[in-house]
């Protein structure tokens, strides 16, 4: 018998937040299908105020209450039955934080959990992968964001270890992420990854789902790190307003695609892979997945 159920989650990163509405398909002994049937995203970039004056203002604080307003009432509209909202670097590093987080909940009726690095990645690490990957081969699973970029390793399609750094393309467009934090992030990649014969890199976030769709190719088809390169220095060789009237990027992705691809390219020189999968999941997609097998809280509807 067919059960059909719609979850949602909230995803506030630090460059932008997001709302994802998933059918939830049921068939008996079949495996579940996890069907995207929403997406809104909303760009408000709360990591250049923490980032900068560690609190977040006052406009982008009406902003928020606006979007969480909006997004109850999506979630309503769809007959959502379950959601769980998760904040991740901004929130969890902005002096008032906390207090939006109550103001949300009182106004807009939505319960914001403010999660660490750690679980962040462990959540986009529960991602279902198996239809993306080979399960005799050996992944560097790296999901950029604003404000923190997460990293996996996975082989023979088990998690290994997981681990969080605060480098994002908010911090690096601020120029406030610090030598000492790449030398981190540079020796754990080497280290995890020298285990291993061949390592292949998995990259999600939004700049490289775009970068993705802009190089044409068929979806299943890795990137290359030569073409992740040459489109990197073409990206530097135009002014962020060409990049949105000559490139056709959104205002919000002409300035944070280039650290992003700094830090797609530093992983994959890091750990020589060749090569990039682009399955298009990330944190939003974690936490639809954690819901279903119960693995975080969530609220019901």
């Amino acid at each position: 018998m067919l059960n059909i159920k719609k979850y949602a989650a909230i995803d506030i990163g630090s460059n932008a937040v997001r709302l994802l509405i998933s059918n939830i398909i049921e068939q008996g002994d079949k495996p579940v299908i996890f069907k995207k049937n929403a997406l809104v995203r909303v760009p408000i970039r709360l990591g250049a105020d923490v980032f900068l004056k560690n609190e977040i203002s006052d406009y982008n604080k009406k902003r928020m209450v606006d979007t969480m307003t909006a997004f109850s009432l999506l979630m309503k509209s769809h007959g959502v039955v379950k959601y769980k909202a998760c904040a991740t670097s901004a929130m969890r590093e902005a002096k008032n934080g906390n207090e939006l987080n109550k103001i949300i909940a009182e106004q807009c009726n939505i319960k914001i959990d403010i999660i660490d690095g750690e679980e962040e990645a462990k959540i986009i690490a529960a991602t279902d992968l198996h239809t993306f990957i080979d399960a005799n081969k050996t992944y560097l699973y790296v999901d950029v964001g604003g404000g923190s970029t997460e990293f996996s390793i996975i082989h023979n399609s088990k998690k290994i270890t997981s681990k969080s750094f605060k480098i994002g393309t908010v911090r690096l467009l601020n120029n406030i992420v610090k030598d000492d934090t790449w030398q981190e992030l540079k020796t754990w990649i080497k280290t995890n990854a020298r285990q291993y014969d061949k390592i292949e890199l998995i990259g999600s976030g939004g700049n490289i789902n775009k970068i993705f769709k802009i190089s044409g190719k068929d979806i299943g088809k890795p990137l290359s790190y030569f073409y992740l390169a040459n489109y990197y220095k073409k990206l530097q060789n135009y002014s962020y307003e060409e990049r949105i009237t000559e490139l056709n990027l959104n205002q919000d992705r002409a300035d944070v695609i280039v650290p992003a691809l700094q830090i797609y390219l530093s992983a994959m020189k890091w750990s020589a892979a060749k090569n990039i999968l682009v399955p298009k999941i990330g944190l939003s997609d974690g936490i639809i997945k954690c819901m279903y097998h119960n693995k975080i809280t969530s609220i019901d509807l």
